[in-house]
């Protein structure tokens, strides 16, 4: 790092479809606001660039949905979406858009340079297409059944069901998601970017010169380089977007992935054409081998900012590449996958408004729960947890009984510091250590860790006032006392810098209360950071606790939304749904061999440790007999099919299942929306009848 001059940070540019929520947080921006910010402690020469992604897919499904323009939507989201991270001290040095004039015309300039220089590949290929719109679709705008799970509605993308990646060919009975058109395939003429050219320079630039990478982005890229590389379309049949600026591309636009990432670089040009006093020319950020650049980004991003963009850059002949790319994997919510269209989230600009004053803490608790390494877990009981007995009860208590008790024995000015015993040289070298760890994880992209280790410096200044115990010593010893509480108080200043990066407002609340002006990074370990006789500021709670009923409200607001969830998902699954294809010609000397009876339901219960099977006792006419069935999670109440009559396979031969052997099977018919339902008789039949 130390021959790089300066450092070019960028976070992924969030699509303007709808406000960011805290799984954007923890996966990208507060990372690399710590990172920045901590670089900025230090003195170094850093650019932080972020901005919004206004092209693509998700916008115009909103607009559609929304009943208005598609620049109306990114107008809307943009502005919220930068409200949240100012709210949440993402101190960006730019943050714009690639709807901006700047960006139009650098990304037309960077197709144009790469296809004049002969770059791309022209193929033709099929794609889905709807005849009555008569719009090619793209992948987001197709729906249908999951290979997978089976869920209606998957995306031609994703499945946010089961979580599946999946491409439109692979969807069952596909669909227009917009007015639900069945589809057909045409040919359309594109531009491909051919990845496969460049495959043995990615594999000597990521596999052999990158190898201190995070295991699961070098592991995502070498999976991808083994299986060998394709070209990739970097132009779409779309009406929003970047034109492509060939002659003959009428109604074709640049593809999202190719265009936004070109965003960092027209966001770049913007700043610096406005202010090329500060940060001078945008082509210094971008084209000197001395500038180290770093891109934050989440676990879908990996293959577009470690192949495809690098590739690009590469293509052009004159930008640098990454030199890291720090990539979290996802936050889940309440053990569910976050999901904007179905609007399971947490909300930045709904919880600045829930939570005035309190973005410390969610940053705090994101950074705890960070996805470095893999999938975590968001959940309001954690939040409030690591508030009340982390926040709270170890850093806030500390600094509050400091400043109290300086309050209330030295009239509110730091006292001066006697002779220092053995304890005390002790606790110095303790948190004096803490700035050495705090560097080495920062600079490795360690941020849990690094945050926790700034927790431990308060829990240094915690251990040192209980140990000591100054309203104790003060009744007999004011010059221990004095001691005592001048230290403390320059541990608490020292827990202004290490904080910084992490609780930036708590950190300024803290100074503010000290009384301290904001110092460099090099000031960490200090004990003279507060002067003999400096009056403090006036002292206030630096974090409070959070109340149950508070907490409950957020739960509740999720247990709503879920509900909501479930009847839409139906009503979705309802209105596209299409019986499943007819099996294969069988005979009747086929079906004669299934020995299907009626038999009436004694009891049902759910199988202990397991979340799938149902115990059903029956009344077959022959003595009994048990049969388990898969079906738990479409009965969460079984008892409702006690006293029916249902049909049942006899001749199946017996199986042992979680203990319990099963003498049979329960005929059940799939619903739409993947439910199963019990066949059941309607009139009254002998048990043990047969069904022929």
């Amino acid at each position: 790092m130390n021959s790089f001059q300066r450092t070019l940070v960028t976070t992924a540019l969030p699509y303007a479809n709808g406000p960011v929520h805290i799984g954007h947080l923890a996966g990208v921006y507060v990372p690399a606001d710590i990172y920045v910010r901590y670089l900025r402690l230090k003195g170094e020469n850093v650019l932080f660039v972020g901005g919004s992604d206004e092209h693509g897919v998700p916008v115009t499904i909103r607009a559609r949905k929304e009943g208005i323009t598609t620049q109306e939507v990114v107008d809307r989201y943009h502005n919220i979406i930068k409200d949240s991270f100012e709210g949440f001290g993402i101190s960006f040095d730019v943050y714009s858009r690639t709807t901006s004039k700047t960006h139009h015309k650098l990304a037309s300039d960077f197709f144009r340079k790469l296809y004049d220089d002969g770059k791309f590949v022209e193929q033709t290929s099929e794609q889905f297409y709807d005849p009555e719109t008569q719009e090619f679709l793209t992948d987001r705008n197709i729906r249908g059944e999951c290979p997978r799970c089976h869920a209606a509605g998957a995306y031609g993308d994703q499945c946010e069901k089961c979580g599946a990646t999946l491409s439109p060919d692979e969807l069952i009975n596909p669909y227009n998601a917009i007015n639900g058109n069945p589809l057909t395939k045409k040919e359309t003429k594109h531009w491909y970017l051919p990845l496969d050219q460049y495959q043995q320079w990615l594999e000597e630039w990521i596999l052999q010169d990158h190898k201190e990478w995070r295991p699961n982005v070098y592991g995502q890229c070498k999976s991808w380089l083994d299986g060998g590389l394709r070209p990739r379309a970097v132009t779409r049949d779309l009406d929003w977007g970047i034109p492509v600026p060939v002659e003959g591309a009428e109604g074709k636009v640049l593809y999202v992935w190719f265009d936004a990432p070109i965003g960092y670089i027209s966001n770049t040009k913007e700043l610096c054409d406005a202010q090329p006093e500060q940060f001078g020319n945008w082509e210094t950020w971008w084209k000197d081998p001395s500038t180290r650049l770093i891109h934050f980004i989440g676990k879908d991003n990996i293959v577009f900012h470690c192949i495809v963009f690098p590739t690009m850059l590469k293509a052009e002949g004159s930008y640098i590449v990454p030199d890291n790319v720090p990539s979290n994997e996802f936050l889940n919510l309440e053990g569910d996958k976050i999901s904007t269209s179905r609007n399971w989230a947490v909300w930045l600009n709904e919880y600045l408004v829930d939570f005035p004053d309190k973005q410390d803490v969610l940053r705090y608790v994101l950074t705890a729960n960070a996805p470095e390494t893999k999938d975590n877990d968001f959940t309001w009981a954690d939040f409030q947890a690591r508030n009340n007995n982390e926040l709270v009860a170890i850093y806030g208590n500390f600094v509050n009984r400091a400043l109290v008790l300086t309050k209330k024995y030295f009239d509110g000015k730091v006292p001066a510091a006697g002779t220092f015993n053995e304890y005390d040289h002790n606790t110095i070298a303790e948190f004096q250590n803490v700035k050495a760890e705090l560097e080495k994880l920062l600079g490795d992209f360690r941020f849990r860790d690094a945050q926790k280790e700034a927790m431990n410096l308060a829990r240094i200044g915690n251990k040192y006032l209980a140990d000591t115990e100054p309203w104790k010593v003060a009744k007999t010893d004011m010059e221990r006392t004095a001691t005592i509480l001048h230290l403390a108080l320059q541990i608490a200043a020292n827990l202004s810098i290490a904080f910084e990066p992490f609780l930036p407002f708590s950190s300024a609340k803290l100074r503010e209360m000290l009384s301290m002006p904001a110092v460099e990074w090099e000031a960490l370990g200090n004990i003279n950071l507060l002067q003999e006789g400096q009056a403090l500021g006036e002292v206030s709670l630096l974090f409070e606790k959070i109340e149950d009923a508070t907490i409950q409200a957020q739960l509740d607001r999720l247990a709503n939304i879920k509900t909501a969830n479930e009847k839409a998902e139906k009503q979705e699954a309802l209105k596209n749904w299409r019986p499943a294809d007819i099996k294969e010609n069988t005979n009747i000397d086929e079906f004669g061999k299934m020995d299907i009876r009626v038999a009436t339901v004694l009891d049902c219960q759910p199988v202990k440790k397991s979340d799938r099977l149902l115990q059903f006792r029956l009344d077959d006419g022959m003595g009994g007999r048990t049969i388990l069935s898969g079906i738990a999670q479409s009965y969460p109440d079984p008892s409702v099919l006690v006293g029916k009559q249902v049909l049942f396979i006899a001749n199946f031969p017996p199986r042992k299942m979680m203990g319990i052997e099963s003498q049979g099977m329960i005929l059940s018919a799939v619903d739409a929306d993947g439910k199963l339902v019990v066949t059941i008789v309607t009139a009254p039949v002998r048990n043990g009848s047969q069904v022929g």
